[in-house]
């Protein structure tokens, strides 16, 4: 699998370019998933950016691009977040969605804990312009079964459980500076950890054209907690195996 890191900017047409980009990357170095990050499409300028560049579910430039390249590519894409129209025309939903290799969406995940973060002059307040979801999803694939989750959801450890048991876990995230520095890493290990799950964690990283600085750290993690593959900053994917029969021994013997 691939975990797609990225610095994206307040535009959608270069976000997918560069998207596009590092998934053949991806695909041509064997991927045969390629996770991109939270808000791979836009992060914007100003918080409601993201809302003017929402789409219909089902359609729109950056679903018809996520089919396209999925298909052109023959890779499993796990987009990060996609920007779905809700009944509130002032938000939308930051829709997690799965493509197979043939372009067909197979899943869809809305984010179900929204950021709110305030610490000197940085100040967050999703639920602004983000209505939370109301549900958990996983859904079977050839990589075993995949649990699907958004960035802050990752704090919330009973929100995992809910999915059973699961082989991968993705956690597409844009984490902030402050804190992913304090705890970005050890939440990750430890829900891989205590799922006894891989965790896939592609992240945004870099400065961004507002002035907004996110963690990166993209990472790769067994169910052991050992971290497989790391990107620290900047464009980049990080490549790793999944081996499925590995997570598997690991569950019988604590059962």
């Amino acid at each position: 699998m691939a975990a797609v890191q990225m610095v994206s900017a307040p535009e959608v047409a270069p976000n997918l370019e560069a998207a596009g980009r590092l998934i053949a990357s991806a695909a041509a170095a064997g991927a045969k998933l390629a996770a991109l990050p939270e808000n791979f499409y836009i992060i914007g300028r100003h918080e409601g950016d993201k809302v003017k560049v929402r789409e219909a579910d089902g359609q729109g430039p950056i679903q018809s691009f996520l089919s396209e390249v999925s298909r052109k590519n023959r890779i499993w894409i796990l987009a990060g977040t996609v920007p779905i129209s809700c009944g509130d025309e002032n938000r939308i939903r930051s829709a997690c969605m799965l493509y197979d290799d043939t372009g067909r969406r197979v899943a869809r995940y809305d984010k179900r804990h929204l950021f709110r973060f305030h610490q000197g002059s940085e100040n967050y307040d999703e639920g602004r312009t983000v209505e939370a979801g109301d549900r958990p999803v996983a859904v079977e694939s050839p990589f075993g079964r995949l649990g699907l989750s958004v960035c802050y959801d990752v704090r919330f450890p009973e929100r995992y459980r809910e999915l059973g048991d699961v082989d991968v876990i993705f956690v597409p995230s844009a984490f902030t500076v402050p804190t992913g520095q304090a705890h970005w890493e050890t939440l990750l290990r430890a829900r891989a950890i205590e799922n006894q799950a891989y965790v896939v964690a592609p992240a945004q990283g870099g400065t961004h054209a507002s002035g907004r600085r996110t963690y990166g750290h993209t990472m790769v993690i067994d169910p052991w907690g050992v971290v497989l593959g790391m990107q620290p900053e900047g464009e980049g994917v990080v490549l790793a195996d999944i081996d499925l029969a590995h997570s598997r021994e690991l569950r019988r013997r604590f059962a």
